[in-house]
């Protein structure tokens, strides 16, 4: 469990989500599909929404996108944030169709009487806009000042469109500081948050394929939320956006900060294992995770008498692996001893009982 304590943060709410103030912290991802193909676009949301993300955000590029976002917003199981960029009429088109939120790229949006109008529709429908501000696209007149992309450039970047936004009486904000250099990353939100209580949106911008950007993605975020920086997230990798969203609960799982769900204690094997452990761990992952549960249940596979019977007994359901057998516990208490093959189907109907 983190005990940094959590930064104090304006609340607001995306639709139903609330984010920043005591609210939990919640997973968003974005979807990869052209916003103007409502039906895959829908199709994706779905499969978001079946594996836990709570905010989804869609790319609204053109006159097409803007023209399917009604049709998206009715049947969208989420809360649907535009992505809007270079175009500030699509942003104000957004909002009239009733998107829970916007997110602003200050590099690229325009003027500041242009964002201004955005500001006061976007105050007048109480919608959030997300500054989101990113190390790839940063002004052209703050990479000349501070001699390229620093941690001062991000920040005064965000801050610029802060008081613009705050000038209209708008405070509906949250903000991302998105860099794909981690330690960039870390420095710029540790800055602003000296500045502003507004909630902040973390991640790792561009972070990598599902393996790389995975660990990059957890070093990152899970470096902010254990310093208590973070409201709400998305892992931004080159992969399914459903993987996203498994990736950000097993950061919140590892800081403590989500409970629901599986969580797994493996042992990593050594010259003492007598058990297939990877196979039989690959196995029982495989199949328990089929099952959907979302009961917090702790589930212990592990592979030799050193600290298999110790951890098998602290989990609600474990394996304490021996020579071709192991020995299932349950709730602390011993279920009885298997060999090799029987256990995976063993376990199964242990973790059935306990549901």
């Amino acid at each position: 469990m983190v005990n940094t304590k959590r930064r104090k943060t304006k609340k607001i709410y995306i639709d139903n989500v609330a984010v920043g103030g005591d609210a939990p912290v919640s997973i968003q991802s974005m979807t990869n599909t052209p916003t103007a193909d409502v039906k895959a676009t829908l199709a994706q949301i779905q499969a978001l929404n079946m594996v836990g993300c709570q905010i989804v955000r869609v790319t609204v590029p053109d006159v097409e996108a803007l023209s399917a976002l009604p049709l998206i917003l009715r049947k969208s199981p989420l809360p649907v944030i535009a992505d809007i960029h270079f175009d500030y009429h699509l942003a104000l088109g957004a909002i009239e169709a009733g998107v829970a939120g916007l997110r602003l790229n200050p590099g690229n949006i325009g003027s500041e009487a242009r964002v201004h109008k955005v500001a006061l529709a976007a105050k007048a429908k109480n919608i959030p806009i997300r500054v989101g501000v990113n190390s790839g696209s940063l002004e052209a007149a703050l990479l000349e000042k501070y001699g390229g992309v620093t941690t001062e450039a991000i920040v005064e970047s965000a801050k610029k469109q802060i008081d613009i936004l705050e000038k209209t009486g708008f405070d509906l904000i949250k903000v991302s500081l998105k860099a794909s250099n981690v330690p960039l990353m870390l420095e710029s939100y540790r800055k602003l948050a000296e500045y502003t209580e507004y909630p902040f949106h973390i991640g790792v911008t561009e972070a990598g394929t599902a393996r790389r950007g995975s660990i990059k993605s957890a070093v990152g975020i899970g470096a902010l939320l254990g310093e208590g920086l973070g409201d709400t997230m998305r892992v931004s990798l080159a992969a399914s956006p459903v993987e996203e969203i498994f990736v950000a609960k097993e950061i919140l799982r590892a800081l403590g900060l989500y409970k629901q769900g599986l969580e797994y204690i493996v042992c990593p094997t050594c010259g003492r294992t007598k058990i297939d452990m990877i196979s039989l761990a690959t196995e029982i992952e495989e199949k328990v995770d089929a099952l959907n549960i979302e009961k917090p249940l702790k589930v212990a596979i592990m592979g030799c008498v050193v600290n298999g019977p110790g951890e098998a007994r602290e989990a609600d359901i474990g394996i304490a692996g021996g020579i071709g057998e192991g020995l299932i516990f349950a709730k602390g208490k011993p279920v009885g001893k298997y060999k090799a093959e029987e256990l995976v189907d063993r376990l199964l109907e242990e973790i059935q009982k306990l549901l």
